[in-house]
């Protein structure tokens, strides 16, 4: 794989999809019984934002830090805490060093029953992964390629949980793949939450992404509801850097459609590049 997460950590399409990683895991607490995150490409687990790699992109500058600057409304500064402390929780006070991937996003709101698996193939990342958590004994870190781990891996142990698919598309399939596995896995474990992550870039393959995961979500016994969520930083241009996100949320929590209308309005001015940044979030579709 010749993708480095390293040029990439910390930006603003990082930004998006931590917080809605971070507002469903909040959720998940409101039940005591025990829930599994799967990641599915896990990647290296911590970044660090004074790197060679970091300083070259660059993107962080754009994205976290702007957040981290930003000032919030009593309505939303209580939804984005959660994901802030586990930021800053990785830096020292008032700086920004450090960036966390989502294994260790997802490490941070696990209770002592709650358990998470990152898969990561690449032999660099997964060490650093490992390193990163420590040999926690709530966290396994394996070698298994993610589009054979999301089916095999579910339903977990604990038939709670989520499963976050982040690929780094690099291959010219890989949104047919994505729907594929996410077929196979959701026939397993039709009550799971899934987080689709894809970029936004042609709006042919987006549009026809997000029909043919909600039709698969629909036609389960009982329907499936998936929510969209796109967040644009500028324009997106064929052949230019990633400027536009994309989430699909299958089974979404009830009070997650809410919270990220109070909360994507009040990014899109610090994300915003050139301008004011655009958001386009659906309602969940059965």
């Amino acid at each position: 794989m010749n993708y480095r997460h390293a040029f990439h950590a910390g930006n603003f399409a990082d930004v998006i999809k931590h917080i809605v990683l971070t507002r469903i895991l909040v959720y998940l607490h409101e039940k005591p019984s025990a829930f599994r995150v799967i990641d599915t490409h896990a990647g290296a687990g911590l970044y660090d934002l004074t790197s060679e790699e970091a300083r070259r992109g660059g993107e962080w500058l754009t994205g976290i830090t702007r957040i981290i600057q930003a000032r919030f409304s009593e309505n939303a500064l209580p939804l984005l805490k959660p994901y802030l402390d586990i930021v800053r929780s990785f830096n020292p006070p008032g700086e920004l060093r450090a960036y966390p991937g989502s294994p260790l996003i997802a490490r941070a709101l696990l209770r002592p029953q709650d358990r998470l698996t990152a898969c990561e193939v690449a032999d660099g990342p997964r060490k650093d992964l490992i390193d990163a958590l420590r040999r926690d004994p709530q966290a396994k870190v394996v070698d298994v390629d993610g589009w054979v781990a999301l089916p095999a891996f579910v339903p977990p142990n604990e038939r709670r949980g989520v499963i976050l698919i982040d690929p780094p598309f690099e291959a010219k399939d890989e949104f047919d793949r994505l729907a594929d596995r996410f077929a196979a896995a959701f026939a397993k474990w039709p009550t799971g939450i899934y987080v689709l992550w894809y970029p936004a870039k042609s709006r042919r393959a987006t549009d026809e992404l997000a029909q043919h995961v909600a039709e698969i979500a629909a036609a389960a016994k009982p329907a499936g509801k998936c929510m969209r969520l796109e967040f644009s930083v500028a324009p997106q241009a064929a052949d230019s850097a990633l400027a536009s996100t994309g989430l699909l949320i299958v089974n979404p929590p009830f009070p997650l459609h809410g919270e990220l209308k109070t909360i994507l309005a009040e990014l899109d001015k610090p994300l915003g590049q050139g301008g004011v940044a655009r958001f386009r979030l659906e309602a969940p579709k059965a």
